[in-house]
């Protein structure tokens, strides 16, 4: 009789599990791919006038549009352009010198106020065109403290134009403090973006330890290294921070030729040769969370480098370094970050 009812107990399970296998709909659940984000680095050369440069910014920003951007880049000091005088006129440091004072208020007259009209118009770019929006710019300060001091700024829009990081240059470099004041880390973080987390240092920043460490903490997908331009070590750099802080690196730098210096200043004649000579001559470049190049770097000529960014290498990458946790020790070494305006 048990024999019987261990029999009729296994039949009655295997009929049951028969009719479930029958009855149920079973699903494979697949990973998401990671989001491709189509990148745009532009190279072209400067506008002498904040006018024509955000006519230039919109229709250049509509070409990279047209190749299927979602993220477009410009380089460090794009609005009004790069004083590249600083390092290659004479006399620019002379005490009370009337050609320097003069190109001085020209750049100032032509800088960007972000909370003002120019800051309107960029955002006005980002969100006809439904973009996020890099930009480097001279920022000068319409009223209040500081009217007199310009900044050396990186502005981020999102596709709806709302201003999303503001990031002024922590320290001018060398020259550059004959025009720029010191800047702050208020901005000195990632942001979130549809096109990633976006964050970026300007020039020789790349070469403050504890600032780029501030920018991989913040978890960048992708990082904007905005130059004047592009040069070796500046690529040397933009490579280290891409292997570093295993993220996509969007190198960006300025054209200009010698007839675009001041006419008030004299260039010297060690280092400007002809009208023609480019004294900024690019070197944009796409570069992946591996170092290794993408796209460029690119000189002498204008170009729209255009890539397309797997984010899902940030984290495959991050598998052997990640210098923001695995291969971190914040219980022997620590990081302290003082936000807000200065």
């Amino acid at each position: 009789m048990s024999t019987l009812i261990v029999l009729f107990c296994i039949a009655t399970a295997v009929a049951i599990a028969a009719r479930y296998v029958t009855e149920t709909r079973f699903f494979t659940v697949e990973a998401m791919p990671a989001p491709l984000v189509r990148a745009a680095v532009v190279q072209a050369e400067v506008s002498t006038t904040l006018a024509a440069g955000l006519e230039q910014t919109a229709a250049l920003a509509r070409a990279a549009v047209a190749q299927g951007a979602a993220l477009v880049v410009f380089p460090e000091t794009w609005l009004p352009g790069y004083p590249a005088w600083l390092d290659v006129c004479r006399d620019v440091a002379l005490w009370d010198h009337a050609p320097t004072k003069a190109v001085f208020g020209r750049m100032a007259a032509e800088s960007v106020d972000v909370t003002g009209a120019g800051g309107a118009a960029l955002a006005q770019i980002a969100a006809d065109l439904s973009i996020t929006l890099v930009v480097g710019v001279t920022e000068c300060n319409a009223g209040g403290p500081g009217r007199g001091t310009l900044y050396n700024s990186l502005l981020t829009y999102g596709p709806t134009g709302t201003l999303l990081n503001h990031h002024r240059k922590l320290v001018p470099t060398y020259t550059e403090r004959l025009v720029w004041g010191p800047g702050d880390a208020a901005g000195l973080h990632a942001v979130d973006s549809p096109a990633g987390r976006v964050g970026g240092l300007v020039c020789w920043e790349h070469w403050m330890p504890l600032a780029r460490q501030a920018m991989h903490e913040s978890g960048e997908d992708i990082h904007i290294a905005a130059w004047p331009t592009v040069h070796e070590m500046h690529q040397v750099a933009s490579r280290q921070y891409a292997f570093e802080g295993r993220c996509f690196v969007l190198a960006a730098g300025s054209l200009m030729r010698a007839d675009g210096l001041p006419a008030e200043l004299t260039p010297h004649a060690d280092r400007v040769s002809s009208p023609a000579q480019w004294v900024l001559r690019g070197g944009g470049a796409i570069i992946g969370p591996d170092g290794a190049y993408l796209a460029g770097p690119i000189y002498d000529q204008p170009a729209i480098l255009v890539a397309d960014l797997d984010l899902g290498r940030v984290r495959e990458e991050s598998m052997t370094l990640d210098v923001a946790g695995h291969y971190s020790r914040p219980d022997c070494l620590e990081l302290r970050v003082t936000r807000g305006r200065r």
